[in-house]
């Protein structure tokens, strides 16, 4: 049967595997986005330093990104709802450390490796290569995009629950609360069962084993510029994930501003993910990206120079919430349209080591910075220039499949 009839006998849209893996990206986006709001109780109570618990949020960071190439791949040959069952546990076990810590260690094996591995483990890399694997190519775009903004859905929902549970039950409780949600993941994955050589689009791709694929992605230049460029994401992201809530107490204004940020980055993240699904199916995804990336170092500019106030403040997350996450659908399908959905997970998380390494250090540094310089100023603006670094190494990428002569020859 030939693949224009193989399509159009399938379903339109796989919604039950979509709205999963959209439900699943919201629980295990949704506590993470919310780490900054339990800093300043924490560490009245612990007396530990910012520093500390930077240090704990970049290795959270870290391990997120060194687990995600590995969990990737492990989702594609041993299938995805393994490999979600083990990031409930894994998620469970390291907020309730998080919770219960007798020393600075225990905050950063359960907030910073544990939580971290189990991000790695049921993130948007694990959920959008199964999407991948049962839609077409052109619903592609479309289907990352709701993936993405679930996440962003799960970080404007988690942003208020959480503040609301921590003046409700502290920090620690809030933290058991959120560690006995992460065990209904298993429940929802199972419509996710599955690896690379199963759903829908497996007749797409070629047969290629882990080390060619390797070899054929880091000699790609276009790969190469992707992943650098997502670096940058990650470091501007995190940042601010981890230190706007104290960062708008330092400068001055009400505390519920911090939440109302939040917030506010999670509601118009959703809709600037939906967006950029849609652009991205439509428009040079490059170019797309270089713009976002230029947008964020203005928007970072404007809010750091203008007078600061409440109301700034709810502006600088609006715009901050339309650019956050809306790099992740071009990004991925990028990968994707490089090197088609096989090794989608592992290639993917590649990128995303990336984007995490650079997570970790504008966490860590932010914390570091501040404890040196009682000031986040020298952070923000490496921020903006490194957004115009990833502007500049974005515009030249390719989006093309790559060239794949010997192959074409065999057929």
């Amino acid at each position: 049967m030939s693949t224009a009839t193989e399509s159009r006998s399938e379903p339109g849209f796989p919604w039950l595997i979509i709205a999963s893996g959209c439900l699943i990206a919201a629980l295990t986006f949704g506590p993470r986005s919310a780490m900054g709001f339990f800093q300043l109780p924490m560490l009245a109570d612990t007396g530990w330093s910012r520093a500390d618990f930077g240090l704990a949020m970049a290795i959270q960071n870290l391990m997120w990104g060194l687990g995600q190439p590995f969990f990737g791949a492990l989702a594609d040959k041993k299938g995805t709802w393994r490999v979600l069952v083990l990031s409930a546990i894994l998620y469970a076990a390291g907020l309730f450390l998080m919770a219960t810590p007798q020393s600075v260690w225990y905050l950063h094996l359960g907030g910073g490796l544990l939580v971290g591995l189990a991000i790695a483990s049921g993130s948007f890399g694990i959920v959008l290569a199964a999407f991948a694997r049962n839609v077409t190519a052109e619903q592609r775009s479309f289907a990352f995009g709701l993936g993405t903004a679930a996440g962003s859905a799960g970080m404007f929902i988690f942003a208020p629950f959480s503040q609301m549970l921590i003046d409700a039950l502290g920090w620690s409780d809030s933290l058991l609360v959120m560690s006995a949600m992460m065990l209904i993941v298993p429940i929802l994955a199972i419509p996710l069962r599955g690896n690379s050589d199963s759903g829908t689009q497996k007749h797409s791709d070629v047969e290629q084993s882990i080390g060619a694929a390797l070899r054929e992605a880091f000699g790609h230049q276009s790969y190469l510029l992707l992943t650098a460029g997502f670096f940058v994401c990650g470091f501007q992201v995190a940042f601010i994930t981890a230190h706007f809530p104290a960062y708008i107490g330092d400068i001055g204004i009400d505390a519920s501003y911090a939440v109302i940020a939040i917030a506010l980055i999670g509601f118009f993240n959703i809709i600037g993910s939906l967006s950029s699904g849609v652009i991205g199916q439509k428009y040079s995804k490059p170019v797309f990206l270089a713009l976002i990336y230029i947008g964020r170092s203005i928007a970072v500019t404007a809010f750091l120079l203008l007078p600061q106030s409440g109301t700034s403040v709810i502006v600088f997350s609006i715009v901050m919430g339309l650019l956050w996450l809306s790099t992740v659908p071009p990004t991925n399908s990028l990968v994707a349209i490089m090197f088609g959905t096989r090794y989608l997970g592992m290639l993917g998380g590649i990128v995303f080591l990336s984007h995490q390494i650079g997570s970790f250090l504008g966490v860590w540094m932010g914390g570091f910075m501040y404890d040196q310089f009682g000031s986040y100023d020298s952070v923000w603006w490496l921020g903006v220039a490194l957004g115009l670094f990833a502007a500049a190494v974005h515009w030249p990428i390719k989006e093309r499949p790559v060239a794949r002569p010997a192959l074409a020859a065999a057929e």
